[in-house]
C-alpha cells in the first residue's frame, strides 16, 4: 500500500509541475523533450489494446453528405435520409457545401495557430482551471482526474447564456473566432432541423427546445509529439452534449470506434465532422447513436481542431431533459428516465473524459 501512495504522490506531484509551468505541451515540445513525461504515457494493455483494434478497413469511410441544394424538396428528403442512415449507424457524419466560406475556416485556424505560437507569457495571462471563466487556456481540462494526460493544449470558449464580449477574445484570433462563430451557429440551426426531419418530427422540435441555443467552443492544438505511439492527443469518449459540429486542418488524427475498430475521420477539403453527442442519443430514446472517437498522437504538426460543442441554452439547465416525448410508445418505451440537466453537468465536471458517460445513470433497465 505505501508503494502504491508513493506512485501517486509522484504522480500529483509531476501533474502539478507540469500545470505550474502554464506552458502547457506545447511548452515541452519548445524545450525539446525527446521523452513524453510518465503522466502522458499509457498503460501498457491500453497501448496493446489499441494496435489490436486498428482498422483494416481502408475502404470504409465515415459518410460525407453534400447539403447542397438543400432547399429543393426532393435533393432535401434524400439529405435527411442520409443524416437518418449516418446517425442510426455511425453516429458520426461530414458535411460538405453546408455554405461556410472556406476562407472563414481557413482564417479561424490559422487565428488559433497564431494564438498558440505567440509569446507564450501572454498565452500564460489566460491559463486557467476556474470552470467560472468563459474564455481561457490549460491543458486537459480534466489533467487532475484522468488516468492519463493527452497530447494537446486547449483555448475554450463558453457562450451558453450570451455570446462572448470580443474584448474578452484573445486579439490574435479575435476576429476570426467572431466570424466562426455566427457562421456555426447558422449551420447548426440547419443541422437541428435535419436531424428533426430524420427523426420523423416536425423540422423546428429540436431547434424549438433550445438545442442549437447554447455552445462552447474548443480550439484544440496538438503540437507534434516524438513519442506518439505512447499517448493520445485525446482519449477516447463519447461527447457529453447534444451535438458536435468540428472543423479539422489538413492532418489526421480524429478515429471513430466502429464494429469494434477503430476508423480515420480523414479531414476532407472544406468538410466539417458532425456527431451525435449523448443528450441527443437520450433525446431521440436511443435512436441516434453516441459513438466512441479519439485523437491520436502524430509525430508531425501541428493538428489544430476546432469542435463547437451544442449543449443548449443556460436555461434549460434547470429543466427536465428526457426521450421526446412524440417518441414514445406501447412498442417503444424510454430508455432513460428524466434528469435535470445541471446534475448531469455537475457529473460530468467532477469526472474525466476516459470515465464512463453521465447519461449511463440515468438509463432504465
Amino acid at each position: 500500500m505505501a508503494f502504491n501512495t508513493s506512485i501517486d504522490f509522484n504522480r500529483t506531484k509531476e501533474l502539478k509541475e507540469f500545470d505550474d509551468t502554464k506552458a502547457g505541451v506545447k511548452g515541452l515540445v519548445d524545450a525539446g523533450v525527446l521523452n513524453i513525461p510518465e503522466i502522458f504515457v499509457r498503460p501498457a494493455e491500453e497501448l496493446a489494446a489499441n494496435k489490436s483494434n486498428s482498422c483494416q478497413k481502408n475502404n470504409v469511410e465515415v459518410p460525407i453528405i453534400d447539403l447542397s441544394n438543400i432547399r429543393d424538396k426532393n435533393r432535401r428528403k434524400e439529405i435527411v435520409n442520409e443524416v437518418r442512415v449516418a446517425s442510426e449507424e455511425w453516429g458520426f457524419f461530414q458535411v460538405i457545401n453546408h455554405e461556410i466560406p472556406l476562407s472563414v475556416l481557413d482564417e479561424m485556424i490559422e487565428g488559433i495557430r497564431f494564438f498558440n505560437e505567440q509569446d507564450s507569457e501572454l498565452k500564460k495571462e489566460m491559463y486557467s482551471r476556474d470552470s467560472a471563466k468563459k474564455v481561457k487556456f490549460n491543458s486537459n481540462f480534466d489533467l487532475f482526474t484522468s488516468k492519463t494526460a493527452d497530447w494537446r493544449d486547449t483555448l475554450s470558449l463558453s457562450f451558453l447564456d450570451s455570446d462572448p464580449d470580443p474584448s474578452d477574445l484573445p486579439p490574435v484570433c479575435r476576429l476570426s473566432t467572431i466570424e466562426y462563430i455566427k457562421h456555426t451557429k447558422r449551420l447548426g440551426e440547419t443541422l437541428f432541423e435535419l436531424l428533426s426531419e430524420a427523426l420523423g418530427l416536425r423540422p423546428d422540435r429540436l431547434n424549438s427546445i433550445g438545442c442549437c441555443k447554447g455552445s462552447i467552443l474548443h480550439s484544440h492544438y496538438y503540437p507534434p509529439c516524438p513519442q506518439p505511439q505512447l499517448t493520445l492527443g485525446i482519449s477516447k469518449h463519447t461527447d457529453p452534449g447534444i451535438l458536435t459540429l468540428l472543423f479539422q486542418n489538413h492532418i489526421s488524427g480524429l478515429q471513430v470506434f466502429h464494429e469494434g475498430q477503430w476508423f480515420d475521420v480523414r479531414p476532407t477539403q472544406g468538410g466539417l465532422v458532425v456527431n451525435i453527442g449523448d443528450l441527443l442519443q437520450v433525446l431521440s430514446n436511443e435512436k441516434f447513436k453516441s459513438v466512441k472517437h479519439r485523437a491520436i498522437a502524430n509525430h508531425v504538426g501541428p493538428r489544430i481542431t476546432v469542435p463547437c460543442f451544442f449543449w443548449g441554452h443556460a436555461t434549460l439547465l434547470v429543466k427536465l431533459i428526457g426521450p421526446i416525448e412524440e417518441l414514445i410508445s406501447e412498442t417503444n418505451r424510454p430508455r432513460y428516465k428524466e434528469f435535470l440537466l445541471k446534475d448531469y453537468v455537475a457529473k460530468f465536471l467532477s469526472s474525466s473524459l476516459d470515465n464512463k458517460p453521465p447519461i449511463d445513470y440515468y438509463k432504465l433497465s
